[in-house]
């Protein structure tokens, strides 16, 4: 089979540079080009110009990515880490360049290609899953580091205030700090007062006013000076106006997220492996990480689920030399992904026997709790990749492993 031209991109914010080399890798082309819509498109105009097909670039995703598919060109991501141990194949000296990493990943798209995996971009349906899922957890992140500013300011001059309801960014306790940020604010405020205050935003905690007025008096009280106590005031007031409308429109994802999941076509796929409804959120992480597309990983189903386990991080990295056998934690992963398949290998093995038992199989081994949810994650991938391939929800009468549970008496 004939090598054809291919191609490297080193790309960056503002500019990308370009390598094209022959068949037989000598170079043809060495440009840089802009990133804005004239340059992109000199960029493809030129691939597809000199009869490229393959182009290798070191993202999976983004707008350039976008172009050049649309241009019907094959897109190999490379890593990072994958260029980086492949530059001192083309120079000893260690130096490096812009240019330089282009070559080397033009290369690699030449000579290396049958090893990496052809971008295969999923449905519009889950692009639009992912990016919302994606967005949603950007705002968490925001409401967590907000949330814990709020926290401290109260605890340095109201601890009472953080106290009253479970959950300081809940809509009601952002209200009543909103209404009584300072322990001036409060000075007035009583059983009767609080009631009210209850019952117009929809109190549903179970607690009486009595009660939540205990925990508010009960709590130690700061001794701060009157310009001090205005400051704290104001920071309270201005964290408040922050998380109010960040905790509204995570609200809203939240709702957009379980009406794309639920519409998806995969989505009663991965909503079957939740028993409480709301887990739809971590299904619908699930669904949008590893994607709609089936020949990504179309091999037998034990080399494909170990791949989707590496690259979920469930897989340790095996380090072999000599006598010297080691297994280390895997970093380079699809994060998210691992993150989500740990909650579901934490949630399942409080409700499915398989899943308990595979917990505590790796516990009685003396792993921990990390360890053994990354050992139940993996097990669980094996059952996805027949799911996901099958296009088939949880079956717990089709489970090997369940069947085999329960066969003895487990």
């Amino acid at each position: 089979m004939a090598v054809e031209r291919c191609a490297g991109i080193d790309w960056a914010k503002e500019a990308h540079r370009v390598s094209v080399l022959e068949a037989d890798g000598s170079p043809l082309v060495e440009q840089g080009f802009t990133h804005d819509e004239r340059g992109l498109g000199q960029l493809c105009e030129l691939l597809v110009g000199l009869g490229v097909k393959r182009v290798a670039i070191e993202r999976p995703d983004g707008v350039l990515v976008g172009r050049l598919l649309e241009a019907g060109l094959a897109v190999l991501p490379i890593h990072p880490n994958q260029l980086k141990a492949a530059r001192p194949r083309f120079r000893a000296a260690g130096g490096k360049s812009d240019s330089f990493d282009a070559f080397c990943l033009a290369e690699l798209a030449r000579t290396d290609h049958h090893r990496f995996r052809v971008l295969a971009p999923d449905s519009d349906e889950t692009k639009a899953l992912r990016a919302l899922t994606r967005a949603r957890e950007d705002l968490v992140r925001t409401r967590v580091s907000l949330t814990n500013c709020l926290h401290a300011e109260l605890e340095a001059f109201w601890p009472g205030a953080d106290r009253v309801f479970c959950r300081i960014a809940s809509p009601i306790a952002l209200a009543f700090l909103e209404r009584y940020p300072s322990p001036t604010d409060a000075r007035r405020l009583g059983e009767k007062r609080l009631a009210g205050f209850l019952a117009r935003h929809g109190y549903c905690g179970g607690k009486s006013a009595a009660e939540l007025l205990a925990r508010l008096r009960c709590a130690p009280e700061g001794r701060v000076q009157e310009t001090e106590e205005e400051a704290r005031r104001t920071a309270v007031l201005s964290l408040v106006a922050a998380l109010k409308p960040l905790v509204e429109q995570i609200r809203v994802l939240d709702s957009r997220i379980a009406h794309a999941v639920r519409a998806h076509p995969d989505g009663g796929v991965f909503l079957s492996l939740f028993r409480d409804p709301g887990s739809m959120l971590t299904a619908a992480k699930l669904l949008s990480e590893i994607g709609d597309r089936r020949e990504r990983y179309p091999t037998a189903e034990a080399l494909a689920a170990e791949a989707l386990a590496a690259d979920a991080g469930m897989c340790p990295v095996a380090k072999e030399s000599g006598k010297r056998k080691v297994a280390t934690f895997r970093r380079a992963c699809n994060k998210r992904l691992r993150d989500t398949l740990a909650t579901l290998a934490d949630s399942s093995r409080q409700h499915n026997p398989w899943a308990k038992d595979v917990y505590l199989r790796a516990r009685e081994r003396g792993c921990d709790h990390p360890h053994a949810i990354r050992i139940l994650g993996r097990a669980w991938v094996r059952v996805i990749w027949r799911m996901w391939q099958d296009g088939v929800p949880y079956d717990p009468l089709k489970h090997g492993g369940r069947r085999r549970l329960d066969a003895a008496g487990g």
